[in-house]
């Protein structure tokens, strides 16, 4: 089963959010926000921090 967080992608366009933003607010990696840009896999903590910014 693939990943995919286009969900994600459209709720940062509808809150008028960049990823840099989101990864500013959330403050994860660059490298792990490289990993969400490709739609790999990531560490649950990542989401985690995602999900609460």
């Amino acid at each position: 089963m693939s990943i995919s967080y286009k969900k994600l992608w459209k709720l940062l366009i509808d809150r008028d959010m960049k990823k840099k933003d989101l990864r500013r607010a959330s403050g994860i990696s660059i490298a792990s926000m490289a990993k969400l840009g490709k739609n790999e896999n990531v560490n649950t903590e990542i989401l985690i921090k995602v999900c609460k910014s």
